[in-house]
């Protein structure tokens, strides 16, 4: 995975779907509901709201980390565990569009970060 590939939906499909509401599931349980997602070309991601999992808080989460979508059931599937997402770095309400801080989450969860996974 590149790093431009980190912020591009693996499904462009997915571009084309409304995913706020959705809950979102990593690899090991729930983390929470989709508050907000981003279409930009090589610069997408979504918001979680974590609720309790973590205490109300919320992440960020780069598109390339989406492994599938379900439609009917209107949940996203993150190819994260849950430690890597909590352990993330903390999710900045007045600077998580900003470029500076995609690169220092696209340093986390891309090659060689700590919340990295090989793409299965």
């Amino acid at each position: 995975m590149t790093t431009s590939d980190l912020w591009t939906y693996a499904d462009a499909s997915i571009s084309q779907r409304n995913l706020a509401g959705f809950s979102v599931e990593a690899l090991d349980g729930g983390i929470g509901k989709v508050d907000d997602a981003t279409y930009d070309v090589g610069q997408s991601f979504i918001v979680v709201d974590t609720g309790p999992w973590i205490f109300g808080k919320k992440v960020l989460l780069p598109a390339g980390v989406l492994r599938d979508v379900d439609l009917d059931t209107e949940t996203v599937f993150v190819n994260r565990m849950k430690d890597q997402i909590k352990n993330a770095p903390e999710f900045d309400e007045d600077q998580y569009r900003d470029s500076m801080y995609r690169d220092e989450l696209g340093g986390y969860y891309g090659p060689g970060g700590l919340g990295y996974r090989e793409p299965s």
